[in-house]
């Protein structure tokens, strides 16, 4: 989306209080890890399940294997692939990259890749994506519930799992692929606060839930937390986005409403907050 001519003025906004970790709906841990942030907005992690049993690692590899097979099989990363090498979407790719070699990789919220099916098949995806194209570098990953057995699966598969909870605020220092496939919308409208400005967001792509998508349900359903939301609103005009088409019914879950987004700025543009706000009606 070609971004205006005109001027934005916009005020920081203060940072939402309440943080969702996103968990497959039918987990009841989903309500035990509501965060309440208060004070540091960064928190030093642990899994709270520390085991490490063999035969749990052995299986979980074994899931992992399968998983990716299955997906690198599949109808829907033929198409995904075809998709990413695009004119369009690649020169918005290389653009991001600039000068720089390699992006990096920041995977938030992939849930539990050892009790679920969608997780391992989105994690399986992130590899494959490492594997088919040279310009993704380092891997990070972080989940609050991960588990001991999680994170050595991941680390032998080349992720680096981080030990403190970023809550989604990471500011960007290098161009960064962020994959956040079904993340709640306040950890997304966090790494936008975290980058709000030309610089900054220029470097990020990410590959997460559709902002589109956001945007039509609140045009048309009433949403109380459109508050948790102001910064992937007032960034909408500014994104450039391509829907990722799941096109088997067996990938629909893991993948769909998924889209890549790339943030487009006209240098001479000031990206300030307070108009965008009132553009969005907070």
């Amino acid at each position: 989306m070609a971004a205006s001519a005109k001027a934005l003025t916009l005020e920081k906004p203060t940072p939402s209080e309440d943080w969702t970790v996103v968990l497959p709906r039918r987990s009841k841990m989903r309500r035990n890890l509501i965060k309440s942030i208060t004070g540091d907005l960064k928190q030093p992690w642990v899994p709270l399940d520390q085991e490490v049993d063999p035969d749990r690692k052995s299986k979980l590899m074994q899931k992992m294997q399968i998983y990716m097979k299955k997906v690198e099989s599949s109808q829907f990363f033929s198409t995904f692939l075809d998709q990413i090498q695009t004119t369009e979407l690649m020169d918005c790719i290389f653009r991001v990259l600039g000068s720089e070699p390699k992006l990096k990789m920041v995977i938030y919220g992939i849930g539990s890749i050892e009790s679920y099916e969608s997780p391992r098949m989105q994690l399986g995806l992130a590899i494959l994506m490492k594997k088919w194209f040279g310009w993704i570098g380092d891997v990070e990953v972080f989940d609050p519930i991960l588990s001991a057995t999680e994170t050595w699966v991941l680390e032998t598969f080349g992720c680096s799992v981080l030990s403190v909870n970023e809550q989604g605020r990471r500011q960007v220092l290098e161009p960064t692929l962020f994959f956040m496939p079904h993340c709640e919308a306040v950890l997304y409208d966090n790494l936008l606060q975290s980058n709000w400005g030309l610089e900054t967001l220029n470097r990020v792509i990410l590959l997460g839930n559709s902002f589109e998508k956001y945007n039509h349900n609140i045009s048309i359903f009433e949403n109380p937390n459109v508050s948790l939301m102001k910064h992937i609103l007032a960034v909408r005009r500014f994104t450039k986005e391509f829907g990722i088409k799941t096109v088997s019914d067996e990938c629909f879950r893991p993948f769909h409403d998924l889209s890549w987004h790339f943030f487009s700025f006209d240098p001479e543009m000031e990206l300030q907050l307070g108009e965008c706000m009132e553009l969005v009606g907070t």
